[in-house]
């Protein structure tokens, strides 16, 4: 009896095993494989995948170049977050816009806004590794806070190189590398983006009337050569975020909508730390840094409170100060504060325009 019963046993093991494999690798309507992980070679493929994300999924992209529009909005939660991954060989290529565009961007049936990658009511996404290249904007994260973006190579973009937007709080940008962006509309070539202008918060002002993307952490990254607009512009009503160990390369900045420095900080409460910036021809170069007051309705404190701490600033004997405070009375309740802990060379003008903090 024992041998029968051991071998019934071994039976229903083999059963239930085969049944389990079957069930984690059972093909879904979209004919992606669901699962944990999901491998991906191809455009449709990726497309599908995205489409049929769940979170704590994966998703792998081999080498090779991916054409076309990219767009998640599935949700992840902070213990099982979405990710997609790739080598740098994997490149994400977007050829549109296409379509007729609505007023405000939105996903809409027929309408490619020409992002390489967009993120859309998407919280808790991981997206590492590849490369975005050669799209009108190259990531762009509306409505998605807890997105982290690390490792990424995104360059030769129309416009931008990443946004965080339409209240895209808590996001982080790190160990990635942004160049050559605004190839077509180089005052509109941002490095990074974080927030919107006042005047488009009709469209992105989801918070309280306001584009509230705060505390969004750009650590350790490369922005340059050959950004067009700031290398990060930060807008007001936004708050707290840290700008921290990231590398400024200055050559290529146009000039154009007044882009003239590596950062233009209208934001408030920002720590900007350890950064390592520097400036050769050619190029249109005012300061290293520099703050602005807009004003905006709902009233915000904006471009106030801000911090500078052992940065090191080469402004190439053509910068003015490595960081200028546009107004001190605009700010009297929030300071902004440069510390003695900042280095400058080559600077027309010194380190900054206001006292320094020892």
């Amino acid at each position: 009896m024992l041998p029968r019963t051991i071998a019934a046993l071994t039976g229903a093991v083999a059963l239930l095993l085969s049944s389990g494999a079957a069930t984690a690798n059972a093909t879904t309507a979209t004919g992606v494989t669901a699962g944990a992980e999901v491998n991906v070679s191809t455009a449709a493929g990726l497309r599908a995948a995205l489409a049929a994300a769940v979170p704590g999924q994966t998703i792998r992209l081999a080498p090779g170049e991916y054409h076309g529009a990219f767009l998640g909005r599935k949700a992840g939660t902070a213990a099982k977050p979405i990710t997609v991954t790739g080598p740098r060989t994997a490149v994400l290529v977007n050829d549109g816009p296409a379509g007729s565009a609505p007023s405000c961007p939105a996903p809409t049936t027929g309408w490619d806004p020409g992002y390489g990658f967009w993120l859309y009511d998407a919280p808790y996404w991981n997206l590492t590794g590849f490369t975005v290249k050669d799209a009108k904007k190259g990531v762009v994260v509306d409505n998605s806070p807890h997105v982290v973006l690390d490792g990424l190579y995104v360059h030769h973009t129309e416009d931008e190189g990443v946004h965080f937007r339409r209240s895209s709080a808590d996001g982080v940008l790190r160990n990635s590398v942004v160049e050559y962006t605004g190839v077509v509309q180089p005052g509109y070539g941002e490095g990074v983006y974080l927030g919107s202008a006042g005047s488009n918060w009709g469209c992105h002002g989801n918070s309280g009337g306001a584009d509230r993307s705060d505390r969004v952490l750009v650590e350790n990254n490369r922005i340059g050569p050959y950004v067009a607009a700031e290398g990060i512009d930060v807008k007001e009503g936004t708050t707290g975020g840290v700008i921290r160990g990231n590398t400024f390369d200055g050559r290529g900045i146009s000039g154009e909508n007044s882009a003239d420095s590596w950062v233009d900080v209208k934001g408030s409460g920002y720590l900007i730390e350890g950064n390592r910036g520097s400036f050769t021809g050619p190029g249109t170069f005012a300061n290293g840094y520099e703050t602005h007051n807009p004003a905006t309705t709902p009233a915000f404190p904006n471009g106030c409170g801000n911090v500078w701490r052992g940065n090191s600033s080469d402004l190439g004997g053509v910068g003015a100060y490595a960081v200028r405070i546009t107004s001190v009375s605009a700010c009297a309740g929030r300071p902004n504060q440069v510390y003695a802990s900042n280095t400058v060379t080559r600077a027309v003008s010194g380190l900054t325009n206001i006292p320094v903090t020892p």
